[in-house]
């Protein structure tokens, strides 16, 4: 499962890296900021993808930078009702609530309704730090608590998780369109599954250009859990409990911490 992550790339240094095309900004050039160390469902995120222009379909796709809300909703998902006045919220159309897809399992995306059209022509990779996991674990008196983890490359390099994405539009309006994007998540390899039994499905460079082709079916083999190399080289953290609150955010969530009563930051590095 992955329900909270944190990322810190700039789109623009990111649209570089990959030979991307930057289309984060908003009306008037506005860029939200790029650094969000605690993003949680419904947040808007980066999202990479690959497609062809508009003007010149033929052309080979092109990656591009998007920011997409954390959260699938299907193109069939109904528009949510006027409010009491009248209006919708924000005078903004938006889809009626629905399951919060933020996660979908690589091993069933194909057969499930709202996931299923996105994994053929949708595929997306979203940049990460890292993602957090709660264990509980036994505390004095008796009770149990939830102990907040993050999982991170040890040499502090970015990873890329397999997403997939849709274009929601209110079919009685003409409000601009609403791009989302679920991350895929996999069974845990080695030390990971001490803390779930589910990850993100993180994609290494080889493998991103096969699963962004939009005019290609992603091989089947890229939804098979990640390679044991690629575990070997993420850190388990232990983090502060600040974390638990959506309201919270800076590089504190993501600095290692010692359990109760240690003076010494406690971390895992998978082996």
């Amino acid at each position: 499962m992955c329900g909270r992550y944190a990322t810190t790339v700039d789109p623009a240094l990111l649209a570089v890296e990959l030979d991307a095309i930057d289309e984060t900004s908003g009306p008037g050039g506005a860029r939200e900021p790029a650094e969000n160390y605690n993003v949680a469902p419904t947040d808007p995120v980066l999202a990479v993808v690959s497609r062809h222009s508009h003007e010149h379909p033929d052309d080979t796709p092109t990656r591009r930078i998007r920011r997409m809300r954390w959260g699938l909703i299907p193109p069939w998902t109904k528009a949510a009702a006027p409010s009491s006045s009248g209006e919708a919220s924000g005078n903004v159309s938006r889809p009626a609530k629905g399951a919060p897809l933020f996660n979908a399992r690589a091993d069933t995306a194909a057969t499930k309704p709202a996931f299923r059209t996105a994994l053929k022509t949708k595929r997306a990779l979203v940049p990460m730090d890292g993602w957090y996991e709660w264990l509980t674990e036994p505390a004095a008196k008796g009770k149990a608590v939830k102990v907040p983890y993050f999982m991170t490359p040890t040499d502090g390099s970015r990873m890329y998780a397999a997403g997939l994405w849709s274009v929601w539009r209110d079919r009685d309006a003409d409000g601009p369109p609403l791009l989302s994007v679920t991350i895929l998540t996999t069974d845990s390899v080695g030390a990971l599954q001490s803390i779930h039994d589910r990850m993100p499905l993180i994609l290494t460079p080889d493998r991103w250009q096969s699963w962004l082709d939009p005019d290609a079916d992603a091989p089947d083999d890229l939804l098979d859990p990640i390679d044991e190399a690629v575990a070997a080289g993420i850190e388990i953290r232990r983090v502060s409990d600040e974390v638990n609150s959506v309201r919270n955010d800076g590089p504190e969530l993501i600095a290692p911490v010692g359990a109760p009563g240690s003076a010494v930051g406690e971390q895992i590095t998978l082996l």
